[in-house]
């Protein structure tokens, strides 16, 4: 697992790419029939992803990272589907999952285990898990079941879509927020004007780009930009005091994972396009 420590923003401010990089793109999440996780210290946030192409992954960790004696021994799991087709399997209990599929697991589930349905289009499944407190149960959200909330406009370049799996009105747990948001096309900008919320973190993870695509994603404190370019298929952590935005050289879609004090999905400190630096 790959450890990653929490920023203070002065510190940031000194950063180079290279050092940005390092402390909060993730730059590959799916390696063939492996499981791949980083472990951030903002909020004990996990961002995983599995591709099981030849064989079944099953969630596990060290121990000795988890601080228990099974990966959600403490803790809950939000799962989107960003492949082909699959099925998770929770303690025995199957559940298929089509592309944009989200699966929420539980605190206490001891057996969980991604598996493909065609190794010619192999599932990814993107994960996300916060530390949990109560247990809830299983639930799973099909694309087609969720509520979709459209935003933006052409004339500013971000008519979108949200769509939200794990939330307060939603599939219920912890902490864990998550959703995706899909820009429709010749739409290229997300999250403008910008905004901060102090009381959580985020997680950004960018997919259905062409692979000559790229995103360049904003963030730093509103008077501080920075800005990190990300291609297909990779993920960024976002403290709670950094703007996420980001423009990109085609439409995208991202999913994102909050965690922190609340789950109230408009708490936001909106930034005035003026004071942006």
């Amino acid at each position: 697992m790959d450890i990653r420590y929490a920023n203070n923003p002065k510190d940031v401010k000194s950063y180079d790419t290279s050092r940005l990089r390092e402390e909060f793109v993730m730059e590959t999440l799916f390696v063939a029939d492996e499981l791949i996780l980083t472990y951030s210290h903002a909020d004990r946030f996990i961002t995983g992803g599995a591709l099981p192409v030849h064989h079944a992954i099953k969630l596990e960790a060290e121990s000795k990272d988890m601080g228990a004696p099974y990966f959600l021994a403490r803790r809950e799991l939000g799962i989107i589907n960003v492949g082909g087709p699959g099925k998770v399997t929770v303690d025995g209990e199957v559940y298929p999952m089509e592309n944009k599929d989200c699966l929420y697991v539980g605190l206490g589930a001891q057996d969980v285990q991604f598996e493909s349905t065609d190794a010619s289009q192999p599932a990814k499944f993107y994960l996300n898990s916060t530390p949990a407190h109560k247990a809830y149960p299983t639930a799973k959200s099909p694309i087609s079941e969720a509520a979709p909330v459209h935003l933006g406009s052409i004339t500013s370049s971000n008519e979108r879509t949200i769509y939200k799996y794990i939330h307060e009105k939603g599939i219920q747990s912890c902490q864990l927020v998550m959703g995706l948001t899909m820009l429709k096309p010749g739409n290229m900008w997300n999250t403008m004007p910008c905004h901060t919320h102090n009381r959580r973190m985020e997680v950004y993870f960018y997919f259905d780009m062409p692979e000559d695509a790229v995103v360049f994603h904003l963030m730093g404190e509103p008077t501080e930009t920075r800005h990190l370019v990300i291609r297909n298929e990779q993920g960024l952590i976002s403290p709670s005091w950094s703007i996420h935005s980001g423009v990109g050289t085609n439409n995208y879609t991202f999913i994102w994972g909050m965690a922190g004090e609340n789950q109230d999905f408009d708490d936001m400190d909106m930034v005035a396009m003026k004071d942006l630096r």
